[in-house]
């Protein structure tokens, strides 16, 4: 079959549930569909809500030299030159403001908070389950949560899932702070405003790369804004229902090389 132009300069990704397997790695076929979306002169983006400490080792692992936007779009990082271009952290005092605000309605929560900077650890406390594999610094007193610089909180609830304490939560402080659902277990408090779109619209300014011409795959409502922002949104077969329903196409999943499968059709190889 004879190739046609590929019609978009900006591949833009997320990481979990979207371009990773369930095992944290990335497929052949992927990694070659988006060589040659690279060769065909789009540039390849990261957008993850992983924090930069939690997702270098991936970047390094594929070879990316590029820009990623990490930490849902607070941190745009230049892989290449292993820095930040820009940052941004969340409020403390309205953090612990929007907290207090959420348990008076749903009672105790489990916390964890992602610190600011490029080494910034991922700190959690009694109660909390982290994604195993991830590294975290365990906290006895949360106290310690707030004693520096931080780009997000994640919280969970005992017996609420993912959906209803994001809902609920979102209800009570959505005029505080954001509220996002990123994955299993992963509800997340960030600065107002702040989402996928605002990190990946500074790295696409970078890149003098335009909206129209932007394509992004991903699979959980934090990819929401994100599909909002690029022309075209791929969702994955394993997304959420939210995501789903704003996608302008449902591609295989992210075990089933979702997005190799679309780049292949878009390239001319399908």
């Amino acid at each position: 079959m004879t190739a046609v132009p590929f019609p978009y300069k900006l591949v833009a990704t997320d990481l979990d549930g979207t371009l990773l397997r369930s095992d944290g790695t990335v497929s052949e076929r992927t990694r070659e569909a988006l060589a040659a979306a690279t060769a065909a002169g789009a540039a390849h983006i990261v957008v993850t809500g992983r924090s930069v400490p939690w997702t270098r080792h991936i970047l390094d692992d594929l070879g990316y030299r590029g820009i990623a936007v990490c930490g849902q779009g607070a941190q745009v990082y230049d892989a290449g030159a292993r820095k930040l271009l820009t940052s941004v952290t969340l409020d403390r005092q309205l953090a612990g403001l929007a907290l207090a605000k959420i348990e008076a309605e749903v009672g105790p929560l489990a916390l964890a908070a992602s610190r600011d900077g490029l080494d910034g650890a991922v700190l959690f406390g009694p109660g909390y389950r982290v994604q195993e594999g991830l590294p975290a610094v365990h906290l006895e007193d949360t106290a310690e949560v707030w004693t520096a610089p931080l780009n997000k909180m994640y919280i969970q609830h005992p017996e609420l899932d993912d959906d209803a304490l994001a809902k609920v939560a979102r209800e009570t402080v959505g005029s505080l702070v954001d509220i996002v659902m990123a994955g299993p277990g992963v509800v997340e408090i960030l600065p107002l405003g702040l989402s996928k779109a605002t990190g990946l619209s500074l790295a696409a300014r970078r890149l003098k790369v335009k909206a129209a011409d932007t394509i992004a795959f991903g699979d959980m409502p934090n990819d929401i804004p994100m599909f909002g922002w690029a022309a075209h949104g791929v969702a994955m077969a394993n997304a959420h229902a939210e995501l789903k329903a704003v996608a302008d196409e449902v591609t295989t999943s992210n075990e089933e090389d979702g997005i190799a499968v679309v780049l292949e059709r878009l390239l001319g190889a399908a």
